[in-house]
């Protein structure tokens, strides 16, 4: 049996639709694996009763498919379902790493993230790397159609979690067609600084360079309380907020002496709307881990 830990992750970050992705260092995926003759996938944990069981209807047997490796599976989510967090990429990425050794296929961490996008095709109905990417290789990625560039970051965040859903179908569904070319410009001088950001662990160049005029704004009205929440937050100190992948989650980037305070400012703010919620004090960290 192999055991892989793969952390939640944060896509986009504001400026960097479709492209950006942060590793988170809490919560993640369990998955555990062994040989067996067809695939069977059992799930436990968060949400876990919103997930197929049927490996034609799972992230993880799209991948244990791709990498014809048949395995009892047995999944401890840790990442809820539906969050903006990156659940389904939790696991994808974590069945990939564990299949990958289970059966000694030689595959790259690089390899196995087209591999991993196979599965978010089920959840998405497009294969996107923006989750699996920082899933399996950790720090901040940026996805391309020519690959993946990553660098290790260890910049401090909260990703505040409502009990709302919002499904990555219909985020994806407010997305517009088109944006002007100052609001392009605008969002490219943005995703630049945020780049140079994650480069040098700069919590003030990353949230400034968060913000976005194309694609956020659409996205926050399918979140109550959104815009409460990240005012409170930005009063108690984050440099930037913004819209956690699909929704519903927020994330908020910060200097490490501010989390505390931020992530009780959300959460109040949250439920001034009525709305429960969780908050993660967490930092950018590692990628997926093998336990032999």
């Amino acid at each position: 049996m192999l055991t892989v830990r793969a952390p939640a992750t944060s896509a986009n970050l504001g400026s960097g639709f479709d492209v950006f992705g942060i590793a988170l260092g809490t919560p993640a995926d369990v998955i555990r694996v062994e040989r067996a003759s067809e695939t069977t996938i059992t799930v436990t944990g968060a949400g876990s009763e919103y997930i197929p069981e049927d490996p034609a209807k799972n992230t993880v047997g799209a991948v244990a498919e791709a990498l014809d490796a048949p395995a009892r599976i047995r999944i401890d989510k840790g990442v809820r379902p539906s969050s903006g967090l990156g659940s389904s990429a939790a696991s994808a990425a974590a069945a990939a790493v564990a299949l990958n050794a289970l059966y000694d296929r030689g595959c790259s961490r690089e390899e196995l993230v087209p591999i991993a996008a196979e599965g978010e095709a089920l959840v998405s109905g497009e294969a996107h790397a923006d989750n699996v990417a920082p899933a399996l290789l950790g720090g901040f990625t940026v996805v391309t159609d020519d690959g993946v560039t990553q660098v290790d970051a260890s910049v401090p965040v909260v990703a505040c979690l409502p009990e709302i859903s919002v499904s990555t179908r219909d985020a994806r569904g407010v997305v517009p067609d088109s944006a002007s070319l100052a609001e392009v410009v605008d969002t490219v001088g943005n995703a630049a600084t945020l780049t140079v950001g994650m480069t040098q662990d700069d919590p003030d160049l990353v949230g400034r360079g968060m913000s976005d005029a194309i694609v956020t704004p659409e996205r926050t009205k399918l979140i109550t309380g959104y815009d409460r929440v990240r005012e409170a937050a930005l009063e108690a100190g984050a440099t930037g907020v913004t819209v956690s992948g699909a929704g519903p989650g927020v994330l908020a980037v910060c200097h490490r002496r501010d989390q505390r305070a931020i992530a009780a400012a959300m959460v109040d703010a949250f439920d001034a709307v009525g709305v429960e919620s969780r908050a993660y004090q967490t930092v950018v960290g590692e990628g997926a881990r093998l336990y032999r």
